[in-house]
């Protein structure tokens, strides 16, 4: 599911807007459900931000994001974010900082995890030299 485009008129500033219900996408998202449930994507917006459930037992593997700070908000659910210096409890209004380079993996607790995701906007592809 994506946010509704909702663009202005010519010459007016953007405004604010409500882009989805958290609680509702969270309670609707049976165990059966994985993946992203929403996504931000809206025109010339300068972040990305995803809500996304691992049912119980899934997990994101263990992996490091060179580029990007994630902030990570637990909606509902348990689990549990495994960094080099150990694990930490992940539940719901849990609020995670995940600094550019760091190493993490997330695990889904017996309720699932549903969590949501904002990070600065990836460029998009660009065509470029490749470097000697």
């Amino acid at each position: 599911m994506t946010s509704e485009h909702t663009g202005t008129p010519d010459g007016e500033a953007p405004l604010p807007r409500i882009l989805c219900d958290t609680a509702a996408l969270a309670a609707a998202a049976g165990d059966g459900t994985a993946g992203a449930l929403w996504r931000l994507a809206e025109s010339g917006r300068q972040l990305d931000a995803n809500v996304v459930r691992l049912p119980p037992g899934h997990r994101v593997d263990t992996h490091r994001e060179p580029d990007l700070d994630v902030l990570l908000l637990v909606l509902a659910g348990d689990g549990t974010l495994t960094a080099p210096h150990g694990d930490h409890p992940l539940t719901a209004g849990t609020l995670t900082w995940l600094p550019h380079g760091s190493t993490r993996s997330l695990a889904a607790g017996p309720d699932g995890l549903t969590y949501l995701t904002v990070h600065r906007r990836r460029p998009g592809m660009t065509i470029g030299t490749r470097p000697s």
